[in-house]
């Protein structure tokens, strides 16, 4: 299905003003986004235009009730350089998941992947040429209707913007089992990628931060005792040669990272269990030597290392070594540059099949 989609250019890019030997993170965007809205129970008004502020009204919607979701996605050049993405069909199944959940209406999935193409060739200058940099992309859907009441809006509006990045983690890094707050249960909305997930992840991660860790490791919010997943990823652990993931259980979000991860490792002939993992489980496997390697996995941070996990007043350290993390990163990493073959069929192009020149 072809969609039509309106370009109004800007007149003097800002890209002169950016530094990709040194980009800060999350405070750079490129020139344009891409707009739609929803009104009268239809997406109405592709387009793409100039990156600029939005009137909000101070009665919208999702500044009340939280009705508001996003995804994160990441797009690169391959080897002859022509920009991609990494599979985006999969999150526009996730953005559809999530509004589901959220009683927000469905995007149509084929003009979120032809947003996301057009968007991203027109702002292909500002994706980073180092590996493990990309154009960082986030998707969102938010209530703007003006209205003080407790029910699902009737308008919406859906944003993509775009950041330019480098690498999230340039180091392994440390983990904090939390056993007072909780990210989500099942039934909850942990399985939907909506924003107040995060918000109520903030103070937990603070406090983390604050003891010397990067991130939390989310427990269940019954037991305290099975692991859900990191504060901005999934995690996978080798255990006596073996690999696990927890296994989505209504309370973790399915990522696309963690998919594909699960396909490659699968494919090299590594067995891979979902499944419930217990953190004393994990306490266990370091004290008897068979906790062998832990990662996690996510768009923003790709493969992150995990070097220490802390759990109560117990440090449980991981070896320097990592020799099956590090081909699971580095082949990721190859693939959405180019440099190995895209064998699992996950890039597709956003080249100049349409029309970019036009401007209204």
């Amino acid at each position: 299905m072809s969609h039509k989609i309106r370009i109004t250019k800007i007149k003097e890019s800002n890209i002169t003003s950016l530094d990709f030997n040194n980009i800060p993170l999350g405070t750079t965007f490129t020139d344009h986004m891409f707009m739609c809205d929803f009104e009268d129970g239809q997406w109405i008004n592709p387009r793409i235009e100039p990156l600029a502020s939005i009137p909000t009204h101070p009665a919208a919607m999702a500044l009340h009730y939280g009705q508001a979701i996003f995804e994160g996605m990441k797009a690169t050049k391959d080897a002859t350089g022509v920009p991609v993405l990494f599979r985006p069909e999969k999150n526009a199944e996730r953005l559809n998941f999530s509004a589901d959940r959220m009683g927000i209406p469905q995007f149509p999935e084929t003009l979120f992947v032809e947003g996301l193409k057009q968007l991203v060739a027109l702002e292909q200058a500002w994706i980073p040429a180092e590996e493990g940099s990309a154009l960082y992309l986030r998707p969102f859907i938010y209530a703007d209707e003006a209205f003080i009441g407790m029910r699902a809006a009737t308008h919406y509006k859906f944003i993509i913007i775009a950041s330019p990045s480098g690498p999230f983690f340039t180091k392994p890094i440390r983990l904090y089992a939390e056993t007072k707050y909780i990210r989500a249960t099942n039934g909850g909305t942990g399985e939907a990628k909506a924003a107040g997930n995060y918000a109520a992840a903030i103070k937990p991660t603070e406090i983390a931060k604050s003891k010397g860790y990067d991130q939390v490791l989310w427990l269940d919010a019954h037991e305290f005792n099975y692991i859900q997943e990191v504060g901005t990823m999934n995690i996978f652990f080798k255990i006596n040669g073996e690999f696990f993931t927890p296994s989505l259980d209504g309370a973790i979000l399915n990522g696309i990272t963690r998919m594909s991860v699960i396909e490659l490792l699968r494919s090299r002939g590594y067995k891979l269990t979902e499944r419930p993992i217990t953190i004393d489980e994990i306490v266990k496997a370091s004290q008897n030597g068979t906790l062998e390697e832990a990662f996690g996995t996510g768009t923003a941070v790709g493969i992150a290392m995990i070097q220490e996990i802390g759990y109560k007043d117990i440090s449980l350290p991981l070896s320097d070594e990592n020799p099956v993390s590090q081909m699971v990163l580095d082949t990721l990493n190859g693939i959405k540059i180019g440099k190995l073959e895209d064998e699992f069929g996950w890039l597709v192009k956003a080249d100049h099949s349409f029309n970019l020149s036009e401007q209204h």
